[in-house]
């Protein structure tokens, strides 16, 4: 799959997308998983009303892998808060958890296809190392961009959309 989405092959169709109600379907999606580990969601946006352009199911793939990982790594019983804000024709949306520290030049590779931060992970705590490079390679197909951020035990995935078409 992302060998199809890095060499395009994987047609996107654009379409008005409702982004608050997309983000409730996905945070209601992983209750069970959030359920484990006594975490919550929360949604923080200056509007219900805000929409961007996109292909639903691919964004709907991305976002889902980014909240996935927030709740494998986040610490029990804390919170992983959704924002999102327009800004000049841009979306940004933030993914952000309470968990690990992941150190900078860990950071930088990421998003790299088979990576995993934490070499101490197994396969039963996590997955394949592929999530966050599906999520990268559908984000930069649709002309936005991903990056991550980490610092005093918090971990935030920033993704930049166009408003527009993609």
């Amino acid at each position: 799959e992302i060998t199809k989405y890095s060499l395009q092959q994987i047609q996107l169709n654009p379409e008005p997308i409702d982004l608050y109600y997309m983000l409730v379907q996905l945070t209601d999606e992983l209750l069970p998983a959030l359920e484990k580990n006594a975490n919550r969601t929360a949604i923080q946006m200056p509007s219900e009303n805000l929409t961007l352009c996109g292909d639903r199911e691919a964004l709907a793939r991305a976002f889902n892998n980014l909240l996935k990982n927030a709740a494998a790594y986040s610490q029990s019983h804390t919170e992983i808060v959704i924002s999102a804000q327009e800004r000049d024709g841009w979306v940004e949306i933030r993914f952000q958890n309470q968990g690990k520290t992941i150190p900078p030049d860990k950071l930088e590779r990421i998003f790299e296809k088979f990576y995993r931060a934490d070499d101490s992970r197994n396969s039963d705590s996590g997955g394949t190392g592929l999530g966050l490079a599906i999520a990268k390679e559908i984000i930069v197909r649709h002309g936005g961009t991903i990056r991550a951020e980490s610092q005093d035990n918090r971990v935030a995935f920033v993704v930049t959309l166009p408003q527009g078409a993609a």
